[in-house]
């Protein structure tokens, strides 16, 4: 499978990035390297391939939801297990100098495709969002994501994401 992006690595330029928000900056500058050492999140880059800046990143994680935080709609149609394995895309972000070109959709289908992927060998239901504002919000029911009722989630059901790619 080929991605646009790579695992985080010392090589990659990270201080010139900004996307406009402080805390996706701040965390790709000063804590991504650590949550990738403690294994509490694998990062992936969008790098320039001369210069090795930053163009766009993400990060993805195991998580779980509970069959409750569902609609009542989609629990009902699952087993009565307390909560459901999922994979959770902590951060999405894209430099200021690359916005507003469709960057962002490249890499948001490469973290649904990697997630796709990973949930043949370890079981997870969906891809789970936390947005981070508003106009994420939006950004993501483009693409299907629905809102989880109380929580301010987003969940798209791996389900889905296969039958978008064909699989």
């Amino acid at each position: 499978m080929n991605y646009v992006t790579v695992l985080l690595h010392r090589q990659h330029q990270k201080k010139a990035f900004s996307c406009g928000n402080t805390l996706l900056d701040a965390y790709l500058h000063r804590q991504a390297n650590q949550d990738v050492k403690r294994k509490l999140a694998v990062c992936f880059v969008w790098p320039d391939a001369n210069t090795h800046s930053v163009k766009g990143y993400y990060t993805l994680s195991n998580s779980s939801i509970a069959l409750h935080a569902l609609p009542p709609e989609i629990s009902k149609k699952l087993p009565n297990y307390t909560a459901l394995p999922t994979t959770l895309l902590g951060r999405l972000a894209i430099d200021k100098n690359y916005q507003r070109q469709g960057m962002g959709k490249i890499l948001l289908v490469d973290a649904l495709r990697r997630s796709l992927e990973v949930s043949t060998s370890l079981g997870s239901y969906a891809v789970v969002v936390d947005p981070i504002d508003p106009e994420a919000e939006t950004y993501y029911q483009r693409f299907g994501f629905i809102t989880l009722p109380d929580s301010g989630k987003m969940m798209l059901a791996m389900k889905t994401i296969r039958d978008a790619f064909g699989d």
